[in-house]
């Protein structure tokens, strides 16, 4: 039989590689991590890059996963399957923070709401499993647009409130905070007087399959200054991170 293929191998271990930490890596950052030459290094990105599996920042030069690859990803993981990892730690999230919980994965470039947890209270609520949500105006939509799960936006950025963000420039810096910090949030983006908090759900190897969080009140989710209460932003994560490791996510 014949042996394994080299190319190949040192391909799937820089995917691996920029699995890992923030994912995105400079050619020599790579090259040196894994003991291979500049040369043989940028080979490989470059037949990555051409094939989808890789991306290329055009300001840093430095590369990320691609979307191609990321759609791979979550191909294996059934909805049904992560809807049912997550439930308890939705039902948990909702109870330590008072909203609304909802699990979203990517469907054509939006954000398909595959799980809705009840704000605990007896307000009357709308069940939104099956909606499909803007991603550039939810925080649902920027966690799996910034980590390349959701299909790149195309045309113009529709507008929901005078906070939506429309511009595409604008709309890349706040994707690159998104992945900088771990979290996405949204300030009446989408609906007046709400907003929410999410965090990506990794499954094996890293890959975002999906993402967890919590919308409500302006005057709940918020703090005195506009930004979301850092309680909040813990919970979220980490409970983001709980169905993460239930999903075979070793790093969480």
């Amino acid at each position: 039989m014949p042996g394994p293929v080299q190319s190949i191998e040192r391909a799937a271990a820089i995917l691996r590689l920029l699995a890992r930490g923030s994912g995105r890596l400079g050619v020599s950052e790579i090259a040196g991590s894994l003991g291979l030459a500049r040369g043989t290094a940028h080979g490989i990105l470059r037949t990555l890059q051409g094939v989808g599996f890789v991306e290329q920042d055009e300001e840093t030069g430095k590369y990320r996963l691609g979307a191609a690859l990321l759609h791979l990803g979550t191909s294996y993981l059934d909805v049904n399957e992560l809807r049912s990892r997550a439930i308890n730690w939705a039902d948990a999230l909702a109870a330590r923070s008072g909203e609304a919980v909802r699990i979203g994965t990517p469907l054509d470039g939006k954000v398909l709401v595959v799980h809705h947890v009840f704000r605990p209270d007896d307000t009357l609520q709308t069940l939104d499993v099956g909606a499909l949500l803007p991603a550039h105006a939810t925080a649902l939509g920027k966690v799996l647009l910034a980590y390349g799960a959701a299909a790149a936006l195309h045309g113009e950025l529709e507008p929901f409130t005078r906070r939506t963000t429309t511009v595409p420039r604008e709309l890349a810096r706040m994707l690159a905070e998104v992945r900088d910090m771990g979290w996405a949030a949204e300030v009446e983006e989408m609906t007046v007087g709400e907003a929410g908090v999410a965090a990506p759900i990794r499954g094996q190897g890293g890959l975002v399959v999906g993402a967890m969080g919590i919308t409500g009140a302006v005057e709940r989710i918020c703090g005195p200054g506009g930004r979301p209460k850092p309680t909040l932003v813990t919970g979220v994560r980490d409970a983001a991170r709980a169905v993460s490791r239930d999903l075979g996510a070793s790093r969480w």
